[in-house]
């Protein structure tokens, strides 16, 4: 299963073979990206996973929101002006 042939159906679906969903751990209704690169390879990935790689992309670049989330923020915030009126 190196090198799956997937041929073209209508309308222009493949059909992933059900070793690489395997694989992949793919189940019906899970999102992909595909891109295509420059030098024409198409590559398909998981949403989840780019959005967990975010995830962590976001917690290395903010640190001091380590253990808060956006929303606890923004409720601090409104406390604190609610307080000085």
């Amino acid at each position: 299963m190196k090198h799956p042939v997937v041929p073209q159906a209508v309308k222009g679906r493949l059909v992933l073979p059900a070793g690489v969903r395997k694989v992949l751990q793919l189940r019906e209704g899970d999102r992909l990206l595909l891109r295509l690169r420059d030098d024409g390879v198409i590559e398909l990935v998981k949403a989840e996973d780019i959005a967990m790689g975010s995830k962590g992309l976001l917690k290395r670049l903010y640190p001091a929101l380590k253990g808060n989330t956006l929303a606890r923020e923004l409720n601090q915030e409104r406390r604190r002006e609610a307080l000085q009126e």
